[in-house]
């Protein structure tokens, strides 16, 4: 199996917005299935022939995606590597990560795999086993002829099999080396939390007074929830599903259908922590928290969050800080890279070594808020955290 492969100049004529990127060099693995009209998409920052670690989840692209305009796999996981490289940068400058990460750090770029199936080989529906052993086959054709190792974890678009007992991600990392199966929406979660308490510290806000919106309730932003709750923060969710919505109104909280999320932006909130399935903070909501007085601070870990990405700029000029989601979302790929070390090098892996890393991502958020805030937002928060990290 032969993918078409795209050259970092073809990727950047694909999507000129990589030129403004950290790294600016893409190469994308394109497999096509034309019988079945399944595309997998593997877009990675690692030179071939590197034998580097090209870290990013497998993404199934959910119907919502698919069904979007434009939607293209290709253009999907360019932007989806980006995002990931952004993150691996970040965890670099912070010094975040478990034991294993931080040593082999020099070895790990960014990536992505996003696969465009048929509505009868979704995760749950007949096909689906035959989905999944095509994208193996993808896998290791991918490594033989990159000479790149592919580490991929938990993304969109994955759950219970068509045979009712399976879990996608068990099926997948019991027949490819590289698939992890480790809940890498525990510590993506913790690390939202940390850096939503460190940013709302800056501006002397409490969590025990403090009003925080969450954009999507799954499992990253229902760990925030249960985080927050206990402090005596008050919660306001947007949330689609009903099962999601219930346990928040059953613990005396907020929760709405997204046909209200304008109006919950517009109420009088502390933060937003954006982490639904994307382009959550388009230019409208944009519109929204700048005219918002109280808001101070937008964070998560979303992807794809910001389909214009000057709107961050309207942000920082209405002195509101606004945390990356890349940065914000670290710690799912560093959870990921952790677990692929400790089983290439035969040692358990210990997931509280990821919460514990967590944690340095308060003093940091912290920090880089007050900072902000020192320079009457003259500089971004990504500005201040290169400032304060390179004390």
């Amino acid at each position: 199996m032969k993918p078409t492969i795209l050259s970092p100049v073809e990727t950047r004529e694909l999507v000129p917005a990589i030129a403004e990127s950290l790294s600016p060099s893409v190469w994308v693995y394109r497999f096509v299935n034309p019988e079945r009209r399944w595309t997998l998409s593997i877009a990675t920052h690692a030179e071939p022939g590197s034998n580097k670690l090209s870290l990013g989840g497998f993404r199934i692209a959910p119907r919502e995606r698919t069904e979007s305009p434009g939607f293209d796999p290709d253009h999907e996981a360019i932007g989806l590597a980006i995002g990931m490289e952004e993150k691996v940068y970040w965890s670099r400058v912070i010094g975040v990560g478990g034991p294993l990460a931080r040593r082999d750090m020099s070895r790990i770029v960014g990536g992505k795999c996003v696969l465009e199936p048929t509505d009868d080989a979704r995760v749950g529906r007949p096909n689906d086993f035959a989905l999944l052993d095509w994208a193996i086959e993808c896998f290791r054709s991918f490594e033989a002829q990159s000479g790149v190792c592919l580490t991929t974890g938990q993304d969109l678009g994955h759950g219970l099999m068509s045979d009712g007992k399976t879990q996608s991600l068990d099926y997948l990392s019991e027949r490819f080396h590289g698939s992890m199966r480790a809940d890498t929406s525990q510590p993506t979660g913790e690390g939202n939390y940390y850096v939503l308490e460190g940013m709302l510290r800056a501006f002397d806000i409490p969590l025990s007074r403090a009003t925080v919106a969450l954009i999507g309730v799954g499992n990253i932003g229902h760990h925030i929830f249960e985080r927050l709750a206990p402090q005596g923060t008050r919660i306001i969710a947007v949330e689609p599903r009903a099962d999601r919505r219930a346990p928040i109104i059953a613990a005396g909280h907020r929760a709405v259908t997204p046909e209200d999320k304008m109006r919950v932006v517009c109420d009088p909130i502390d933060a937003l922590v954006v982490n639904a399935s994307g382009a959550s903070l388009d230019s409208a909501t944009v519109s929204a928290c700048v005219a918002n007085p109280r808001l101070r601070v937008i964070c998560g870990s979303e992807n794809l969050v910001m389909p214009e990405p000057s709107d961050a700029g309207r942000l920082t000029d209405a002195k509101k800080s606004y945390c990356p989601t890349e940065l914000g979302g670290m710690m799912g790929y560093l959870t990921a890279v952790e677990e692929y070390l400790a089983n290439v090098e035969h040692v358990p892996f210990d997931m509280s070594t990821l919460f514990d890393a967590a944690k340095r991502l308060e003093p940091a958020a912290f920090d880089a808020t007050r900072r902000q805030i020192e320079r009457d937002f003259g500089i971004t928060f990504e500005e201040a955290m290169k400032e304060v990290t390179a004390r």
